[in-house]
Order: structure tokens, then C-alpha cells, then sequence
């Protein structure tokens, strides 16, 4: 039976391009995301390229729901090998540090930390089980670097961050890989960049997804860290 990779949060963007590059390698694809719309189309998309792809709509902002959900993933395809959690859409945006308070933090933490914890923990007991698996988590560049004006999103993926962290130490000698790429630019064909080209953003780097994507393969064959960063010098 060939592998199954579920991409959270799937886009036109990063999703898309995780998804396929997976699936050029025989992977099975489950995709998950709010708007079914948007989750056929995707879908349809991957299915002309010969890659067997479905669709679950879910919010994401409701862990409780991650456990019938990720039954319902391995219902359809019988197993899932490896997890690609990046959920990041047009929705969310920056606060300065000086003006954070409780309330923005409470609607950040489910999505960003909440949310992949819970998948985690749907998932462990198979992986356990056969002695193999991969969390793959993507956070931003503020999550390993705090920035000035950039706050609110960024301690949330932080502390997300540090759970990869930790998970990845305790699973690697059974098999299980946990890693976060962690992304300084702005995602190419994604839904945020094409929000901020509507508002009339600019000046932030651009980085085409499938070069994300061959990251992601590279973190998930090679095992060598539990991290990597676009660019390179996003944390510095």
C-alpha cells in the first residue's frame, strides 16, 4: 500500500506544491482546508496530474474536531505516513508587541498551537505502531527571530516551534521525524500573496513553492535537523 501524505492548511501555494512533490514520489495525497470549493479544485488539479488526492474540509481553528478528522483520513486511505501542518492563510496578520494583548493571542493559539498539537497526537499511536512518521510544521521567520512590529502570530509559532522541538528528540530513535521549516518571504501563488498584491504590498522577498516544497523532501528522506530556514538568513 503507497504512502499517504495530509497537508492542513492546504493552498494554491505551499499545499499545492507539498502535495504534488509528495505525490511524484507515489505518495497519496490527503488535503485538508476550510473552503470546499477551493478543496476540489485542488483536488481535480492533482488528480489530471495522476496523483490520488482527496479533499476534507475542516476548521482548523477547532482542535476537538482533529481526532474524527483524522479517522476520517485514514478511513479513505487506510494509513497516513507523514503530516505537512501550514495553515497560514490571508486571515492572519502582525501586532506589535506593544500592542498584543490577551484577546489576539486566544484566536492565534488554536490554529497555530493548539491544533498541530492535537493532529500530533492523532497520528503517534500508528506511527508508533510501524515504527515510522513525519510532522512537518512550517512556521515564519518571527517565530525563530522576534521582530520588532512583528509580534502577535510569532510567539504562538514559537511555542509550536519549541514543541517540534522537543517532539522530534523524544520520537527519532523510534522511527518518528519531527521537523519545522521555518519561511522568511512571502509564498508565491499563495492566498497571502495575493492579497498583498491587491493591497498594493511590496518590498517583501518572494519565494516560489516548490523550492519549499523540495525542502520539505529533503527534511523528510534526510532526517539531518529539525529545522530548516528560507532564507538562510531569515533568522540571523
Amino acid at each position: 500500500m503507497s504512502k499517504v501524505i495530509a497537508v492542513f492548511g492546504a493552498g494554491t501555494g505551499l499545499g499545492l506544491a507539498v502535495a504534488r512533490r509528495f505525490g511524484r514520489e507515489g505518495f497519496r495525497v490527503a488535503l485538508v482546508a476550510r473552503r470546499k470549493e477551493r478543496l476540489d479544485t485542488l483536488v481535480a488539479e492533482l488528480a489530471a496530474e495522476g496523483i490520488e488526492t482527496a479533499g476534507f474540509p475542516a476548521d482548523l481553528q477547532q482542535p476537538a474536531e482533529i481526532p474524527a478528522l483524522v479517522a476520517a483520513i485514514r478511513e479513505r486511505f487506510g494509513r497516513i505516513d507523514a503530516i505537512e501542518y501550514g495553515p497560514v492563510g490571508g486571515d492572519q496578520g502582525f501586532t506589535p508587541a506593544a500592542q498584543l494583548d490577551a484577546a489576539t493571542l486566544e484566536g492565534l493559539i488554536p490554529l497555530f498551537l493548539l491544533t498541530p498539537v492535537e493532529v500530533a497526537r492523532a497520528v503517534l499511536p500508528e506511527w508508533t505502531e510501524r515504527g515510522d512518521g513525519a510532522f512537518l510544521m512550517t512556521t515564519g521567520a518571527s517565530a525563530v527571530t522576534p521582530m520588532a512590529h512583528l509580534s502577535g502570530i510569532g510567539p504562538v509559532m514559537a511555542a509550536a516551534r519549541n514543541y517540534v522541538y522537543s517532539l522530534n528528540a523524544e520520537l527519532a530513535d523510534g522511527g518518528i521525524y519531527a521537523g519545522t521549516l521555518s519561511v522568511g518571504a512571502m509564498i508565491a501563488r499563495s492566498e497571502v500573496s495575493e492579497k498583498a498584491a491587491e493591497r498594493g504590498l511590496d518590498g517583501f522577498p518572494v519565494v516560489d513553492p516548490d523550492q519549499l516544497a523540495d525542502l520539505y523532501w529533503e527534511m523528510y528522506t534526510e532526517r539531518d535537523g529539525v529545522e530548516r530556514l528560507y532564507p538562510e538568513h531569515a533568522a540571523a
